[in-house]
Parts: structure tokens; sequence; C-alpha cells
């Protein structure tokens, strides 16, 4: 079916998008795209340099009649998320994505899609090798790492690019104009915990909850949808409080940035409550599935036997560990006073892990100020130390101020409604763009962020529009060969 794909109009991006997903790519392992790029650039005779860290930059210059005009930065990033359903046989590192059409979308089977940079990529492939597409000169900057560290756009270094403009396509919706996103910070706790034999006249069961939407922990944040850690957190704490209940082993979520879709817990009780704690936990289920049944129609929590592990968690630190991620805020902590309908700061509780004595627990914050994202992050940290973990910060990044009057938002915005005969949306989000960090080293370079319809980013829900993608085409060939010449 990925043939299918690659014959889709507008054909240079679709058979680019193709050809890409068929390098495996996850986030700091970009060797093979990294090489697929190298290989691009010389391919086409152009200026192809990768720097100490791994970004690919190609340089092509402008075509005839447009040298004067100011040079412009086309920016995306290599690495995608690799996320799939639980039942879904699939590796990641050996395979391209298996994509089919479905109606007006693009999809891939049971995992998620790589649209979200890989489109981008693909719209800067299709300039490069072009031979009839009106521009300035171009420089291209394929970024490394953007989705679990932004550890490309970090290590870029100045001087490199010479460009006036930068044009990063890495937003989701097809009516918007990005002119600002939110920061970000790591935030883990880790702890050793006791672990005590299992005790005499014991039950063992396996909670699993599956089923949830997930999505982007940036751009999903304000849906209201479920996380998998927090709602088996919920579930395990009932079983505690009324029945003593003892884990053995959690683990749930896997990615920072990826809103966590499932979590499986092992643990037991004593025999002597087994129908009284089954009676109890079921209506917990119940009443959880009653809270999410608009925003999570999907949601499967199942309770099932399981084999008698031998030992559990020590009770003192699970009791400790339940009570902090009950408190450990997760979703919308602040909405912005000065952009309508923006979220500020949140959290996601990303990933739980514990098992054979070692606790793990990762968030991801975000704020698009920075001392709301340092608030938030000190109250997680005080909820796990409380709970005797050691808190560690890392991976911060700044937010992307916005500067609504600038030449090349003015450009884009008039470009839209004059094409498209509305105006669009310009906004910031709250998802982490790599313009704000790029911007440290190239203060001066004009930026705005625009790309194709995408739902379900970061989930095997990802999907992309193709009538939006030829949408978004017409409007970035336009503006392209519209630039205006250097001051």
């Amino acid at each position: 079916m990925n043939e299918q794909v690659r014959n889709l109009v507008p054909n240079p991006i679709w058979k680019n998008f193709a050809d890409l997903n068929a390098v495996p790519r996850p986030s700091k392992q970009e060797a093979r795209v990294i090489a697929f790029m190298q290989e691009f650039g010389k391919k086409l005779n152009l200026e192809t340099y990768t720097d100490e860290v791994g970004n690919v930059i190609i340089k092509k210059p402008a075509t005839s009649g447009m040298e004067n005009r100011q040079t412009v930065v086309l920016q995306s990033h290599l690495d995608m998320v690799h996320q799939k359903n639980a039942e879904t046989v699939f590796d990641f590192q050996t395979q391209g994505i298996d994509m089919y059409v479905d109606g007006d979308w693009v999809r891939a089977r049971g995992t998620t899609l790589g649209a979200d940079n890989g489109l981008g990529v693909a719209t800067i492939m299709a300039v490069l090798e072009s031979t009839d597409l009106p521009h300035p000169t171009i420089e291209a900057l394929f970024t490394i790492d953007e989705e679990t560290g932004m550890t490309g756009a970090m290590n870029l270094q100045g001087g490199v690019l010479t460009g006036d403009i930068l044009l990063n396509l890495d937003t989701e919706e097809d009516d918007e104009i990005d002119i600002g996103c939110a920061g970000g910070l790591d935030v883990t706790a880790q702890a050793v915990y006791n672990s005590e034999p299992t005790p005499e006249h014991s039950l063992a069961f396996k909670l699993i909850v599956r089923g949830l939407q997930g999505g982007h922990s940036g751009m999903d944040i304000h849906k209201g949808l479920g996380n998998a850690n927090k709602i088996i957190n919920r579930l395990l704490f009932g079983g505690f409080d009324n029945f003593g209940l003892q884990i053995a082993s959690i683990v749930g979520g896997s990615l920072r940035n990826a809103i966590p879709r499932e979590s499986v817990a092992h643990f037991v009780i004593a025999q002597l409550y087994d129908g009284a704690f089954q009676l109890d936990i079921q209506e917990i289920i119940d009443d959880i599935k009653t809270e999410f049944a608009t925003t999570e129609p999907q949601l499967e929590i199942e309770l099932v036997p399981a084999e008698l592990p031998e030992t559990v968690m020590d009770v003192a630190a699970q009791e400790a560990v339940l009570r902090a991620i009950y408190a450990a805020h997760n979703g919308v902590y602040r909405m912005s006073a000065d952009m309508p309908d923006l979220v500020e700061t949140s959290n996601n509780i990303a990933k739980v892990t514990i098992e054979n004595g070692q606790l793990s627990i990762q968030c991801l914050t975000r704020s698009s100020v920075e001392t709301s994202k340092y608030d938030l992050a000190n109250a997680l940290k005080s909820a796990f130390e409380l709970a005797g973990c050691e808190v560690l910060f890392s991976g911060s990044y700044p937010g992307w101020k916005p500067k609504p009057e600038s030449d090349i938002v003015q450009l884009l915005a008039k470009t839209y409604t004059d094409l498209f005969g509305s105006k669009p949306r310009v906004v910031a989000c709250h998802a982490g763009l790599e313009c704000g960090i790029l911007g440290k080293n190239y203060p001066k370079m004009d930026m705005v962020s625009f790309g194709p319809t995408i739902l379900g980013a970061h989930s095997p829900d990802e999907r992309a529009s193709i009538t939006s993608v030829q949408k978004f085409w017409k409007l970035f060939c336009t503006v392209l060969e519209n630039i205006p010449e250097r001051k």
C-alpha cells in the first residue's frame, strides 16, 4: 500500500515521504536517516554538510532571477516517535512504516505514521530536487532528536547558517500560523526500594489499562484524555487502602512526549479478601469508565488472575509512591493570561516503572513561561521527594516568544488570505518547537512555523490529511516565490 501513498498528489511530497518512511528513524538512533539524507543531497550535487551532533545541512542556490531575495532556512526534524498498539507485531529498528490510504487520510497499520515531522522533511526534499519551482537561496536544516531532547537544535552552532528567514514545517493544523511555543523540562523521580517475600495465602492478579487515545503531550494535553499511569494508580490506591493490596510490578507508558495509553500492574491480595476486593475494584472501574465515556470510549480495564510473584514491594515504599503519584499534577496546570485558549503550563506523567527493586517516574513539564515551568516542576519534585525519591531536572529548553508583527508572519498571513479567502489563525502552541532554541544562536533570524493537518501525533492513530497536504504545498510554494529582496 505504500505505493498507493507514493502516487498521491502532490507527488513530490508523497514520494519523498514514502522513501523516508522506509528508513527506521527513532530518536537518538538516527544514523540510518542521517546517511539517507547525506546520500540524497550528494546525489543532487548540492553542498551537503553534517555537523558534530548529526544535523544535516543541504544548501541549494536560488533559481534564476531570485538571487537577490533573502536566504531562507527550511527546517524539520529527522526523528519520529515510535509507538504501536500492544497487539501490533512490528520492529521499529528494522521495518519501514506500513502506510495505507483511508479516504482523505494516510495512516499506518498499528503504529505511528511519522508524518510528524516526516511530511516537513519530505517537503524540503521536494524543494531541493525541484527543477521548476522558483525559490531564493535555500539552506535546508534537518535536525536530530527533536522528540526526546531537542539535541540537534541545542547543539547547532552559530555561524553555520546564513539565512534571514526560517520556515519551520512542524505545525499540525493547516489553518494555523505558529509564532510561539512552550519550553520544556524533564522531571525524573528515582528510588531503590526493598522487596519482601510474598505473604502466604495470597492471590495474584494482573491489572491492565489499555485502549486510551494517547497523543501528543503538548498539543493534546488540554483535551482531558485519560492517562494510563494516573488511572492504574487510582485503582491500585483503592485496592491498597481498602484491602492491603501489595504491588509486585508496574510498567506504564513509554515516551515523555506521548500521553500514556497503556499500563500493566502485577499485585497480590490476601485470599480472604478475594470476593470483596473484586466487587470493590469493579465499582472503581465502572466509575472511571463512566467519567471517561465521552473522551475515551475505547478504554479497557481488565483484571485477570496471574502467577504468584516471589516478592512484592515493601509496604511503606509502596504507600509513599502511590500517594506521590496520586498527588503529582498531570494535565493543564495554568492557561495563558495573554493568549486566549493557549495552555501556558502542563505536565505529563509519562512513564512509571516499578520492578526488581527499582522505581522510576518520568514526566515532561511544559510552559511558555520559564518561572511557571519551574513552579510546576518544583511542585512535582516536592511530591516525589516526600515519597523518598531522588528527583532530577534535565533537558530544559526555552520557549519561543511570539513576534506577531514580523515580516515573515505578515507575508505568510497575507498569502494565506489571498489564496484561500479567509484569515489564518495566528497562534502560539503548547508543543515544543525548535525555533526558540535555534533563536538563541540566530537571534536576528525571522521565524515562523506552519504545516499540513496531522491528527493523533505520537500515537498509533496518527494520520495526515491528503487534501490538507495539497493546500499546504500551494501555500508553501507561493510563499517561497514571494520572499522579499535582501534589505
